[in-house]
């Protein structure tokens, strides 16, 4: 049920920029700015700074208990996209719930036979997709669809196991291009982010890892809009290091990053990643870039059915890990 009509008055919020003293109306489930805000002005005063809600671009909920989507709103995250489980099971994750971060999927790896992360003891059942021929593609595509996935993940990792042939991948990419979704891709082995990038592929899952890319190759993921998801933390020194300096070298040629931990893999915090936010800083993002990635790129970000109240603006990033996801309709208890 939709909170009743409110205005709010905060010391300050981040709209792609520091505001300052600002107003927000309250409208169904919806925050809307109004504008700045004078001292004296009319509206419930709210203690600390609001801020769009903070999504992690990289979890794996099947691998943390059922009930992590509650702990992941009191760390910081509004919502998170789940790349990678049994569709059925994540469709009922994903029914709304007003006290929980929200959660979209990808579903199913859609995978090469016998291709990644099939042979892993950690995928749990109907996780992967076997995909063998453009017919097969229509079909598994079509069945995460019809589970509710909103993006459509697929797995090119040649140093686990078969990938795909050129023509096949082109048929993948084309299949859920004809779906309406974007295309997610983990990409690992040499000349695999090579590939994604000449097949179109919207995101990567993380920062290319296993080789330093060429510079042409980087700007032609930039010019044609492809985001990278950073997963930094996650990784041994000598991987972090190559991914590190493809962010850079992303980023100095415009390209778009956005905040993501693989949430899942190994022993993480159910919420923000403070290893990650400072992955983030060694790779050369200032805070304006931290919280672009945070919010998914977009400089307004989501003010719908969850927002993040922090209990002062943050004077370092991993201040950030100290955020939280408040409901819409629950605003007057910030701060308690």
């Amino acid at each position: 049920m939709d909170a009743p009509p409110a205005v709010f008055r905060v010391a300050d919020a981040w709209r792609g920029a520091w505001m300052g003293p600002s107003l927000f109306r309250r409208g169904g489930a919806t925050l809307h700015y109004v504008g700045p805000a004078d001292t004296d002005a009319a509206g419930i005063a709210l203690p600390g700074v609001l801020l769009p809600g903070f999504t992690d671009h990289h979890v794996h909920l099947q691998l943390h208990p059922a009930d992590a989507l509650e702990p992941l709103a009191a760390g910081g995250l509004s919502r998170v996209i789940d790349l990678g489980g049994d569709p059925d099971v994540l469709a009922v994750l994903a029914e709304p719930d007003p006290f929980a971060a929200a959660l979209e999927f990808a579903g199913a790896f859609l995978t090469a036979p016998g291709g990644y992360p099939s042979d892993r003891a950690w995928a749990p059942a109907g996780s992967v997709r076997e995909v063998s021929s453009a017919d097969d593609a229509e079909l598994a595509v079509a069945e995460q669809v019809a589970a509710g996935a909103s993006r459509i993940k697929i797995a090119l990792h040649a140093d686990a196991g078969p990938v795909w042939s050129d023509d096949l991948l082109a048929e993948v990419v084309a299949e859920v291009r004809a779906a309406g979704l974007p295309v997610v891709a983990h990409v690992e082995g040499a000349g695999q982010a090579q590939r994604a990038i000449v097949a179109g592929v919207d995101v990567l899952a993380h920062a290319p890892f296993s080789e330093a890319l060429p510079s042409e190759l980087v700007a032609q993921a930039v010019a044609q809009g492809q985001r990278w998801v950073s997963t930094l933390a996650v990784h041994e020194h000598a991987e972090r290091t190559i991914a590190t300096a493809n962010v850079r070298a992303f980023r100095d040629a415009g390209g778009e990053l956005l905040y993501g931990t693989d949430l899942g893999n190994g022993d993480q915090p159910l919420g923000l990643n403070p290893a990650e936010l400072e992955e983030l800083v060694h790779a050369g993002l200032d805070e304006t870039a931290v919280l672009r990635a945070l919010v998914g790129g977009f400089g307004r970000g989501r003010w719908k059915k969850r927002v993040t109240w922090m209990p002062g603006r943050p004077t370092a990033i991993t201040d950030l890990a100290g955020a939280v996801s408040l409901g819409v309709g629950d605003l007057e208890a910030a701060g308690r």
